[in-house]
């Protein structure tokens, strides 16, 4: 099984400030991660790939404290690269950035984004073939939107927004990785730090 997850918040993220690539999770990020990591470590782990963003690394590198796993980074995991729009708030921008036809000055188009994660998305599926146990794909809410939306068959009625969950996993199936049985859930997140319900 694969369980894409979403890194955990940052503070740009909280002040809706459009992501840079540096930056790190905020306290309550860290904390999503670990109540993250308590709820991956009841299941059997075998291998963890993150984006190398600082955010998302920072979230797997917080599940192999608890889960020691073989970690490895892939730059095809990143979110879209949103160019010279990056470290401005979203009540600054003067168009909708997640629009269709945007495409972010120095930055990435949609169709060069959607065909970069299509890329990474087959490297994880053979990822997961080989490996022994589930392999936890550390990642971006876009990257979690468009993994979902071009490339998986959901739940009966579930629809998915542009938004997604920090720390949310996402279960998907297989081989073949079709199929989600769980989207975007954060279930941990309403839960104690040890994991008991709160």
């Amino acid at each position: 099984m694969i369980l894409l997850i979403r890194h955990g918040e940052t503070d740009a993220n909280a002040a809706r400030v459009v992501q840079r690539p540096d930056v790190a999770l905020s306290a309550h990020g860290v904390e999503q991660a670990h109540r993250l990591a308590v709820r991956l470590a009841k299941r059997r782990v075998g291998a963890i790939v993150s984006s190398d963003l600082r955010r998302a690394v920072m979230t797997a590198e917080t599940l192999r404290e608890r889960i020691p796993v073989p970690l490895t980074f892939d730059p095809g995991l990143r979110e879209r690269d949103y160019g010279d729009v990056r470290g401005i708030p979203y009540a600054d921008l003067a168009t909708d950035i997640f629009a269709p036809d945007y495409s972010p000055p120095n930055g990435e188009t949609w169709a060069a984004f959607h065909a970069r994660v299509a890329d990474a998305w087959t490297r994880m599926q053979a990822i997961a073939r080989r490996t022994d146990g589930d392999l936890v794909v550390v990642t971006h809410g876009l990257v979690c939107h468009a993994i979902a939306t071009r490339h998986l068959e959901l739940p009966a009625g579930t629809s998915v927004g542009m938004g997604w969950t920090h720390t949310s996993v996402t279960e998907i199936d297989g081989p073949p990785y079709r199929f989600a049985s769980l989207v975007d859930c954060s279930a941990h997140l309403a839960a104690a730090p040890d994991g008991a319900p709160v």
